[in-house]
């Protein structure tokens, strides 16, 4: 979920790895992966025919059980992910089907009524002791995810439904930071916002433990978002170990550079998206230069658990599609490398990449023989401005 109140992200990158048991599947062949976050509005029949071939990697709500047997009756090898929420319960309509009564299929992991009924410690409270719900998402209640019986009951319900209805994994929002980012609560129990976030942290930290070893132990892969790794060295590798992860704002622009590049976040990519056995989702929010800065940084991380997106409205009500992710790059020509200047680039056999992730313009020199998306032959020194990327490829002989 993006979160309100900071800077829209830039890209949205999945990236996992499979814990003992639990292999990553991989979608479609082709030269790029791409990512289909359809959690916004019912897929068409249209959007599905489209999604078999285009995209290697598709996130839908529980409820879409029908729009998932149709991607896989066309295109096997899709992996299709099930929404659920670490963090909240919800109790708006759809959620509930009616007084007392949670939905069949759920957001969230623990329904609101069945928390109500059998555990009302599952809850997180304020230091007045009140339940927290989060201000820019109505009927979203904040949960107890540090509670030992709240993360086993996640872990079984979600593991028992993607079992059933055959999904290849979970899509876990919400492996946040900070409560910051929903709330300006202190937690019962803690003395300040610092500790309340350590204790959601540490408790997220458990929470993703227990369910993705319940989910790799049915072979199936568990993806959580995890918001702001960068600053917290180690969580980004920690927490994509059963198969992955995703960075909702991956090359978001701050006052000090693409912010992917600082602390531990752009290492940490690099590492991962280099395992086969992770998914790395990355998504960039924003208008068309937005969209070509983060299809170039994905391209630096490309691997066939790579997979990018898009997010020209905040609301991901339809699958997206740049006029990038049409080039064609071929085989990687070696990782990416720092080329000088804190510019970063990746050769291909028929196409090259760079992203500028720093504050100032820096004059980059690509390989020979290059041109544009639009067919224009760039000749010599490329200026690259501050927190812009580029995707170049060799015109067909």
């Amino acid at each position: 979920m993006r979160r309100a109140g900071l800077v829209i992200a830039l890209v949205l990158v999945l990236a996992g790895a499979c814990a003992a048991g639990a292999a990553a599947p991989r979608g479609p062949a082709g030269d790029r992966c791409a990512l289909w976050y359809g959690i916004g509005d019912t897929p068409t029949d249209a959007e599905l025919d489209d999604a078999a071939g285009r995209y290697g990697v598709v996130v839908l709500n529980a409820w879409e059980t029908a729009a998932l047997r149709r991607i896989k009756d066309r295109a096997p090898d899709t992996t299709v992910l099930v929404y659920k929420d670490l963090s909240s319960t919800r109790d708006y309509a759809g959620a509930l089907r009616g007084p007392g009564e949670d939905a069949e299929r759920l957001p969230t992991g623990v329904g609101f009524a069945r928390a109500e009924r059998e555990e009302p410690g599952w809850f997180a409270r304020d230091s007045a002791g009140a339940r927290i719900e989060w201000g820019p998402y109505p009927q979203h209640w904040q949960m107890a995810v540090w509670d030992p019986s709240y993360q086993r009951a996640w872990a079984q319900d979600v593991t028992a439904e993607a079992v059933e209805q055959g999904w290849d994994g979970v899509f876990a929002d919400n492996d946040f930071a900070s409560l910051r980012f929903y709330s300006d609560a202190v937690l019962e129990g803690t003395a300040d916002a610092a500790a309340t976030d350590r204790l959601v942290r540490d408790g997220l930290d458990g929470l993703v433990t227990t369910a993705g070893e319940h989910l790799a132990a049915e072979g199936k892969v568990f993806v959580p978002n995890v918001s702001e790794a960068r600053l917290f060295p180690g969580r980004w590798t920690t927490h994509s170990r059963f198969g992955g992860a995703m960075d909702e704002n991956f090359a978001l622009r701050g006052d000090d550079g693409l912010l992917t590049w600082q602390g531990a976040g752009w290492t940490e990519l690099l590492a991962t998206a280099a395992d086969p056995d992770r998914l790395t989702l990355l998504v960039t929010a924003g208008g068309e230069a937005q969209a070509r800065t983060g299809d170039a940084a994905a391209a630096l991380l490309a691997a066939p658990g790579t997979c990018w997106s898009a997010s020209t409205e905040p609301g991901y009500l339809v699958p997206e599609w740049t006029r990038t992710q049409e080039l064609t790059l071929g085989a990687t020509r070696g990782p990416a490398r720092e080329a000088g200047g804190g510019v970063w680039v990746r050769e291909f056999a028929r196409g090259w990449a760079a992203v500028n992730p720093t504050t100032g313009a820096v004059d980059v020199d690509p390989p020979a023989g290059l041109a544009t998306a639009d067919g224009a032959a760039v000749r010599g020194t490329l200026r690259l401005e501050a927190g812009d990327g580029v995707l170049l490829v060799r015109p067909p002989v």
